[in-house]
């Protein structure tokens, strides 16, 4: 195989690890958001059912209130009842005590089913709880194993960086400029092998005279239909023969 060939090869393993490590590590922010915004998720939760129990609390308490001014009614209707002579005035006064303990009697049945609501509402505050509860525990640890991937791959690929450096200054300039063209035309694999007389790229069927020249090795060869850069190994001889 031409040497060329061999570093560029070399080059383009390189490269196509170098694009791996960079897509895993424009994976990890957002899988650090989506763990935020399940936690987030859980403490919305929460918070709408503890709402709730407050809302209930402030009706039930609008309720006492009520009840004590019918309370406050009864009373001052008694006490009126106490001070009239008329018998028609007396039993208007009764009517509108019956009618105030009626009231209550409603409310207090409304008290009950707020109670009971209250209670429900509680219950689902405590599930909330352990469920935001959990959710932090989740995304800390996952957040924290996401950081320390996170500093692992720039770390890497930092010192692919830096070997892909070393090894595309050790391809011929021109070699290495045909390469980097192609790559932003065609992709990360442009250095390809030639199977049973296709291009292992676009797998079009390669005129003889390529196939000739790839097989004698002394110069860059390319597919006449796809442009990448071909190469042959004894291996692929026999793949043909075969």
């Amino acid at each position: 195989m031409l040497d060329t060939i061999e570093k560029l090869l070399v080059l383009q393993d390189r490269d196509k690890h170098i694009r791996r490590v960079k897509t895993e590590l424009d994976h990890i922010e957002p899988e650090r958001q989506s763990l935020k915004n399940k936690a987030s998720g859980a403490q919305a939760a929460l918070d709408q059912a503890k709402s709730k129990v407050r809302e209930l609390d402030t009706a039930r308490k609008q309720l006492e209130l009520e009840v004590e001014s019918k309370k406050s009614l009864i009373e001052k209707y008694s006490n009126q009842q106490l001070q009239t002579r008329k018998n028609e005035e007396y039993r208007a006064l009764a009517h509108e005590i019956e009618g105030c303990k009626e009231g209550i009697h409603k409310i207090e049945d409304r008290e009950i089913e707020l109670m009971e609501q209250t209670e429900a509402a509680q219950k689902t505050v405590a599930v909330a709880t352990k469920v935001l509860n959990e959710a932090k525990k989740l995304a800390e640890e996952q957040i924290g194993e996401l950081g320390k991937r996170e500093e692992s791959l720039k770390k890497e690929l930092t010192e692919l960086e830096v070997n892909r450096e070393e090894l595309a200054s050790a391809v011929d300039e021109v070699a290495r400029g045909r390469y980097e063209r192609l790559v932003k035309s065609r992709g990360d694999t442009v250095i390809v092998g030639v199977q049973h007389s296709v291009c292992g790229g676009c797998h079009m069927k390669l005129p003889a005279q390529v196939l000739v020249s790839c097989r004698a090795a002394q110069e860059l060869v390319t597919c006449n239909n796809c442009g990448r850069i071909l190469y042959y190994t004894r291996d692929m001889d026999l793949a043909v023969a075969d």
